[in-house]
């Protein structure tokens, strides 16, 4: 896909707020950051990029949606309807989303790695969760939760309790950002920065941007390419913003 953007605007790219945890107070909290960082970025943006785990957790029955949230997907339906095209990337936390965000706010919604052309640069984008070596966990938790028969069951359970047992085994599962994501691990153990370096034997990208592993941080691989991770709204709050010439990892400061 193609993106020519404009001299005077700007891409913005975000990841795992994880909105929900690890209780509402602190979460609304986050939340109307977010929110202010949304308003902040209106006049700038022409393309905003959600990368995944949104929501600590994500579930859409046939006439039902998880409760909150609600000025968070009002600023999004806002800054779309002024005319910034939104795109979000499932993340493993929010992976049973459907087609709410497309009926309701008219934001695509992406469940596998997409490839750009942003001004004549090559972007490999993704969520990050599941790729390359490692990342066992993930790949066996990822199998489950896509298994249709899991999601049929969950679906017949009543909301109220469904959400209670999805909300307490997303937090067990991986209690939001835990000290190993603080900690860069090597560039031989970042599983990330290996399958960047895969890809990068058959075919050049400029930019790989990622979620998922919560530690902000841009990598210089081979062949001027660079390993981005977008860090996340819990401890960091930082995002990405490429403005046709330069990527930069930025922190919000409220």
């Amino acid at each position: 896909m193609q993106i020519h953007l404009k001299s005077d605007k700007k891409i913005f790219f975000a990841s795992d707020q994880h909105f929900g945890v690890p209780d509402l107070a602190q979460s609304r909290k986050r939340e109307e950051r977010f929110i202010r960082w949304l308003e902040m970025i209106k006049k700038d943006a022409q393309v905003l990029f959600l990368m995944g785990d949104l929501f600590d957790f994500w579930h859409e029955w046939k006439f039902v949606v998880p409760k909150g949230y609600i000025r968070v997907l009002g600023k999004l339906a806002e800054l779309k309807d002024a005319g910034i095209d939104i795109y979000f990337f499932v993340g493993n936390h929010d992976l049973w989303m459907k087609n709410y965000f497309e009926d309701e706010l008219g934001i695509p919604v992406f469940f596998e790695k997409k490839f750009y052309d942003i001004n004549g640069k090559k972007f490999l984008l993704a969520h990050g969760d599941g790729l390359g070596p490692g990342d066992k966990g993930y790949k066996r938790m990822k199998k489950v939760f896509t298994n249709p028969l899991a999601q049929w069951a969950f679906r017949w359970l009543h909301p109220d309790i469904g959400m209670r047992i999805a909300n307490y085994m997303s937090q067990k599962n991986k209690l939001i950002s835990g000290v190993e994501d603080q900690k860069f691990l090597g560039e031989d153990k970042e599983f990330l920065i290996q399958y960047s370096k895969e890809k990068l034997k058959t075919e050049q990208i400029d930019y790989f941007v990622f979620g998922h592993r919560h530690l902000p941080l841009i990598f210089e691989l081979e062949n001027n390419s660079k390993y981005i991770n977008l860090g996340d709204w819990i401890s960091y709050f930082t995002y990405g913003v490429f403005d046709g010439q330069k990527f930069d990892l930025e922190k919000f400061e409220d």
